[in-house]
């Protein structure tokens, strides 16, 4: 059994002594007797075992798909994630736990009977794997440390182990199954008949959402002072069908004055009378195991009566049901970090993520195109309707711990809902603000384009900016640095010589600086190693001519 260890050291106890040799100081020192914890061996379906140290529920042997999140912060948060439901989630970043736990006995001040500060009223994940778990922490919102959550929940959990190096594995051989297992008693590794007398367990062939999703009807209604009606005086009321929907989403709908009535995963929502727009959540696992779901949906566009919006599951049902397919991805997308490019803008956004399932885009329907992509894989990341208010993305515009970038989104649905309420019919596309200007600098490019002679094979072509053509730009890079500096400027400038070359621009670097990524070889197409002051930037000028 291929294993990975980990040493647990004791803690250092400082102590003073006036007199004698380093020897005498050494052998004077007290002994200290440490508690070692429980041992527990994540075991992969790839054959890898990896043994670590227990800080969460003991006892208790699971089984489930392995998972990376690479977010540095938001573990309450994603460990109460309804979507992680049946995951064993390796955290890549190597200190966790280091700021606690909030209460679990707050309530939300608009929800009310929801907790303030978690996604849902449990843990949904079925293991917690880090690299380094902090037994101390601090915070002003810090009610007790995650290892006693983990205990009070029952969720079992390891430190100890290089989750680097499992995440690659996953991203060398995508998503696979793995088992947690804690040896018995008297023994600190886990038998092979032990491994095998767990059965694997794939969670996506489970129905989760039935399992997530709530069992009847809720209704919540915001703060009279931030009511907002339509055109006859009734308040807005968004029906949200709970696919393992997290509270941040209801939270985003309240404070902006409309009511939310929020239903299980199977309800026939096309019987409400009282309904304005259809909002579809996130959650876990196979989105074609919901059926009854993804059939509703697909008579809800039929009938046009009302806008819908999706998002992360809710998105893939909403293209399932406009006909077209979705597909398991090698290892998912599950971070805070993720760039994402809106196709009609062509603006670029900072999302969270937390997906193992995509829409393909070459299967959507005439009628549907791509509203977002993904910036670092291609892939799908959003759809709209091109003659319906009907749109969905895959990522998370409530994004609870952030980043909040698209959380406009909310507010473009909601719009929308008062639009087609006041022109009493549900028809036309999502407005999305900066589109028309857009179009507006698109026609402009390609009218430049057109008066251009440009041969086909000339390699720095440039971009056109105001109708001028930018061949060649010269960088002022991070010149002579003090500690603690390096790494801001380097990577600025670094990204910005990689921005310009992919504008196929000649880029021209002024940096002192030879221990830099900015002056590595293949970078810049060219580099003078001259002090950033203005007398030796005029030269280089005078001697480079940049546009």
């Amino acid at each position: 059994m291929t294993q990975s260890t980990y040493t647990a050291y004791p803690p250092c106890t400082p102590y003073f002594v006036p007199q004698g040799s380093k020897a005498e100081a050494r052998d004077s020192a007290p002994e200290l007797e440490v508690e070692q914890p429980s041992t527990a061996t994540l075991v992969l379906q790839n054959g890898l075992c990896l043994q670590g140290y227990s800080f969460g529920a003991e006892g208790r042997n699971i089984s489930g798909e392995c998972v990376f999140q690479t977010g540095m912060v938001g573990y309450p948060e994603s460990m109460t994630d309804p979507s992680y439901s049946g995951q064993i989630l390796i955290i890549t970043y190597p200190l966790v736990g280091n700021y606690g736990v909030p209460d679990r006995e707050a309530m939300d001040p608009l929800l009310k009977d929801l907790p303030a500060y978690f996604e849902s009223s449990k843990i949904h994940i079925a293991a917690l794997i880090v690299s380094q778990a902090s037994p101390e922490f601090s915070h002003y919102l810090a009610h007790s440390s995650l290892s006693d959550w983990l205990k009070e929940q029952g969720v079992p959990a390891i430190y100890g182990v290089d989750t680097r190096a499992i995440t690659k594995k996953i991203r060398e051989e995508g998503v696979m199954l793995g088992k947690l297992l804690f040896p018995k008693s008297g023994s600190n590794e886990v038998t092979d008949e032990e491994i095998s007398s767990l059965e694997w367990r794939d969670p996506n062939e489970a129905n989760l959402v039935a399992e997530v999703s709530l069992s009847e009807p809720k209704l919540y209604t915001p703060d009279p002072s931030v009511l907002r009606t339509l055109p006859n005086g009734k308040p807005i009321r968004i029906v949200a069908v709970d696919i393992g929907m997290k509270f941040n989403q209801a939270r985003c709908f309240v404070k902006r004055g409309v009511e939310l009535k929020i239903v299980p995963w199977n309800y026939d929502f096309l019987a409400e009378d009282n309904i304005d727009g259809l909002f579809l959540s996130n959650g876990p696992g196979d989105p074609v195991t919901i059926q009854p779901t993804i059939e509703n949906v697909r008579k809800a566009i039929a009938l046009k009566r009302f806008p819908i919006f999706g998002i992360c599951l809710g998105h893939q049902i909403l293209a399932l049901a406009s006909g077209a397919q979705t597909e398991k991805m090698k290892y998912g997308n599950r971070g805070q970090n993720i760039p994402c490019t809106h196709m009609l803008t062509s603006r670029c956004y900072i999302t969270t993520q937390n997906h193992g399932y995509a829409v393909k885009t070459d299967t959507l329907p005439d009628g549907v195109s791509e509203l977002f992509i993904n910036a670092n894989d291609g892939t799908n990341e959003g759809i709209y309707f091109t003659d319906l208010p009907y749109f969905s993305v895959q990522f998370h515009p409530e994004a609870s711990a952030g980043p909040c970038d698209t959380e406009f989104l909310f507010d473009i649905f909601i719009d929308t809902v008062v639009r087609c309420a006041e022109a009493g019919k549900v028809e036309g596309p999502v407005i999305f603000p900066g589109t028309k200007e857009a179009e507006e600098r698109r026609a402009l490019e390609a009218e430049w384009h057109a008066k251009e002679d440009l041969s086909e094979d000339e390699m720095y072509v440039g971009r056109i900016v105001n109708g001028r053509r930018i061949r060649k730009v010269l960088v002022l890079g991070s010149g002579g640095l003090t500690i603690g500096q390096a790494g801001e400027f380097d990577y600025s400038g670094s990204q910005a010589i990689k921005a310009l070359k992919e504008e196929n621009i000649y880029t021209v670097l002024i940096n002192p600086n030879i221990a830099t990524i900015q002056t590595s070889k293949g970078l810049a197409d060219k580099c003078y190693f001259l002090p950033v002051t203005p007398d030796c930037v005029r030269k280089v000028i005078q001697r480079e001519r940049p546009d």
